[in-house]
């Protein structure tokens, strides 16, 4: 017996991505939930696949037995629809940033909105596995972090915790997506020709994924300068951290801390300094690989974390928290 999970927005990048991991995982199947009246022709593909369709409706999800929705849209889709889903049984697993940052203000300062269903900050566990793993097996509203955020977190949080960060110097993450990253909908900014053989830096000093590094790694914003960048590849990101030390240590003890913190981890992969990573070692899974170079004579540091934007940085995490909503491996479907 599979659990049937319900996907909305399964034609965004994202979406397809959950699409494409449920369909062969061994305790889930997909089911579509269609928000948009405009099916398109890639929605007669996905008929043609056998997976199962139906309205994006709370009377949906009852009578199709939805263990849990997937919400891939826009913030502004997921506030509407995640209290009708909850009303209706089901786990929400939200990868929009509707219920990331905790109230309403913090939302409306980064977001630009006012909050529809501030309720249900409440209630909502932030889905960081690595750090969150126990709130998120007992959640109804599981809210997936970002993917420039995942990829900082795990790098940055257990080096500031164990005190290897100079904080009054400051931390510079300098981050590289590929154009996947901006959604599936047409603009001229990720159109081809104003993304191939470019390179370009966006919503500097106020990046709407700058709280969530703040409120997880426990850092002030005028001691994190964070800068997204875009470089004409489809999928990955790539953060090369910059700090100094508060006491000068080894690559190789700074690793230590690394290896102590997620050693039992099943997706965090570190490499032996001066190896660090990159993209290719990443896409299409759901690891966040990284390295360190540190030299003690200066006190400086480098950090190198990576991920798939698309897995790791949404649809993969999303279902590691599925697995670990439902019960089930946390692992399953993602190796």
């Amino acid at each position: 017996m599979l659990f049937p999970v319900g996907i909305v927005g399964f034609r965004g990048y994202s979406g397809v991505e959950a699409v494409r991991i449920l369909s062969k995982h061994p305790d889930c199947e997909p089911v579509l939930l269609e928000h948009r009246a405009d099916a398109g022709e890639d929605a007669k593909l996905l008929r043609k696949s056998g997976v199962r369709r139906a309205p994006s409706t709370a009377e949906s999800v009852k009578a199709e037995g939805l263990k849990a929705v997937l919400l891939a849209t826009p913030p502004e889709v997921s506030m509407d629809l995640a209290p009708k889903f909850l009303e209706a049984g089901a786990i929400v697993i939200d990868l929009s940033g509707a219920f990331r940052l905790q109230t309403g203000d913090r939302y409306k300062r980064w977001y630009k909105e006012e909050h529809t269903a501030p309720g249900l900050f409440s209630e909502a566990v932030y889905g960081l596995p690595e750090y969150t793993r126990e709130q998120v097996r007992g959640a109804r509203l599981i809210s997936n972090p970002g993917c420039y955020p995942t990829a900082a977190n795990l790098a940055i949080r257990p080096l500031v915790a164990a005190g290897i960060v100079d904080l009054q110097a400051g931390i510079i993450c300098d981050a590289k997506s590929g154009v996947s990253g901006a959604g599936r909908k047409a603009s001229l900014k990720t159109s081809f020709c104003e993304v191939t053989e470019n390179f370009s830096a966006y919503s500097i000093l106020n990046h709407r994924h700058v709280p969530e590094v703040l409120q997880v790694s426990g850092i002030e914003e005028a001691q994190f300068s964070f800068t997204a960048q875009l470089i004409p590849i489809d999928r990955g990101i790539l953060e090369t951290i910059y700090f100094r030390m508060a006491q000068p240590v080894s690559s190789a003890e700074i690793l230590a801390i690394y290896e102590k913190q997620y050693a039992e981890e099943p997706f965090v992969r570190l490499y032996q300094s001066p190896h660090v990573p990159d993209l290719h070692a990443v896409c299409r899974t759901n690891f966040c690989d990284i390295g360190v170079v540190a030299d003690p004579a200066t006190g400086r540091c480098v950090v190198v974390s990576a991920i798939d934007n698309l897995v790791k940085g949404a649809a993969g995490q999303a279902i590691q928290n599925l697995n670990l909503a439902l019960g089930l491996s946390e692992t399953a479907g993602l190796r």
